[in-house]
């Protein structure tokens, strides 16, 4: 039979005893999958810790997996197009765990003579000969010859953001940081601080025109009696008196509000400030992108516009010392210098500066992380293209930290991620004495609350001496 086609049996072709089988694997895409389609989130599916302590000590697919594989021999083969499903009885007798191939055979038992009913004997044996499943199936049988053209299966990508969330839980055993939440006048603002509190990552301290604070406050319907406000005049004033009070001592953190980034940044990065540190500031990302395998860093794509190779080095310390306080000392973080291209080449400013910070990563002017560079987006996150380009580097394909060459790049990687590849990205400002959160109206409240957890982090780390 043409494989663009299917066709079915016909109720008077069919004749006791004809048969037919269909072979599949299951995958952890097929159990998320079919819990995505039927919202069946038993633990003994999707939860390996909960899988563990259950009869069967591991993951198991649902049982009306081997099921669905009935009803496709059903509906594609024998009898094929056209048939109807009437009933089925099924008993499963073995679970079918990731990796076991499952054999669905189909026999025809009987069929009526007075309507076109028939009934199957069905069964399911994996690669070890052992019986998963069995039973009857009656369906309503074609009567008219059928022959069409096989419907193409859609590409379905599976997102799953659920690497931030080790994250959050580390932060609970931590106690809430005090946060000035600068000009907090949109009724979202407040909701995502709301959401923070709730998860035990914050105290709030709300700076900014308390009228317009209440007002925000009865849109979100949110009670902000129990929190502490501090009217000012308008969003500089705010900027400036939430600097203030870090400086003094009296928060730990600060949290962008209904404000443009940069007037925030300009009242921290002031001379006069008090909340500069020996490195500049920079802003990193903190990725979740569904189709890499583990959690990404972007640098620098919301502060530096155009840094030179000094200021990138101070965005690459900046970036490792966040990597390390998430995820520990033990390990250093491979980090990605990106270019154009991965050879050197003077007339491309971002080949030169990522040779001069391998060197300076070389001598020991940048520590505590491996670093390598021009590489291409392609070099850093996929082994293979490095391979197919003739590089061999530690960094190729797992690259834990992605260094851009300048502002524009960096932010349009960053949305190219969250826009196309489904990504998270939490935001945070680094380099100052206080972390400093950045969060969007357009954030899921895993980001939001990842961005605060960022920030608890970073100020035990900073309390610990851990960074400077």
């Amino acid at each position: 039979m043409d494989k663009q086609f299917i066709e079915n049996v016909t109720y008077d072709e069919l004749v006791p005893g004809r048969q037919a089988s269909l072979k599949r694997t299951l995958t952890q895409k097929d159990i998320e999958l079919f819990a995505a389609m039927s919202g069946d989130v038993n633990p003994a599916h999707m939860d390996p810790d909960y899988a563990q302590t259950d009869i069967f000590h591991s993951i198991v697919g649902h049982g009306m997996w081997t099921g669905s594989l009935i009803s496709a021999l059903l509906g594609t083969v024998l009898p094929g197009p056209g048939t109807i499903y009437l009933e089925q009885d099924i008993k499963f007798k073995k679970p079918v765990r990731i990796g076991d191939t499952v054999m669905v055979t189909l026999v025809l038992r009987d069929k009526r003579v007075d309507k076109p009913i028939v009934t199957f004997d069905c069964k399911g044996v994996n690669q070890r000969g052992e019986i998963v499943a069995e039973g009857l199936a009656t369906v309503l049988a074609p009567t008219e010859k059928l022959r069409l053209l096989r419907a193409a299966l859609p590409q379905v990508e599976i997102q799953t953001h659920h690497r931030f969330d080790a994250i959050i839980e580390s932060c609970k055993a931590m106690r809430p940081l005090r946060t000035a939440i600068v000009h907090p006048v949109q009724a979202n603002v407040l909701r995502a601080a709301m959401d923070a509190v709730q998860e035990g990552l914050i105290v709030p301290i709300l700076v900014g025109p308390v009228a317009k604070i209440n007002a925000a406050a009865k849109e979100a319907g949110i009670d902000l009696s129990p929190w502490e406000i501090i009217d000012t005049e308008h969003s500089h004033a705010a900027a400036a008196k939430a600097v203030e009070l870090a400086v003094v001592g009296q928060v730990a953190a600060l949290m962008k509000g209904s404000m443009h980034t940069d007037e925030l940044l300009r009242a921290v990065v002031s001379s006069t400030s008090g909340l500069r540190t020996e490195h500049r500031v920079s802003h990193a990302y903190v990725m979740d992108v569904p189709s890499y395998h583990k959690l990404l860093i972007l640098t620098d794509a919301a502060v530096n516009i155009a840094p030179d190779a000094t200021t990138k080095a101070d965005i690459c310390r900046n970036a490792i010392g966040l990597w390390r306080t998430l995820f520990g000392e033990s390990q250093k973080p491979k980090v990605a210098i990106l270019a154009a291209v991965e050879t050197v080449n003077q007339e491309m400013p971002a080949t030169v500066d990522a040779a001069q910070l391998c060197k300076m990563s070389d001598r020991g002017q940048i520590t505590d992380g491996i670093l390598d560079g021009p590489l291409g987006l392609d070099s850093a996150i996929s082994k293979q293209a490095a391979e197919d380009k003739g590089i061999l580097s530690p960094i190729a394909g797992d690259a834990d930290i992605l260094l851009v060459p300048e502002i524009e790049s960096g932010n349009m990687l960053a949305k190219q991620l969250t826009f196309l590849s489904h990504a998270d990205a939490a935001g945070i400002v680094l380099g100052a004495r206080v972390p400093i959160i950045l969060t969007s109206r357009a954030d899921s409240l895993h980001t939001r609350l990842l961005s605060c957890s960022l920030a608890v982090k970073i100020a035990a780390a900073r309390e610990a001496g851990k960074i400077k």
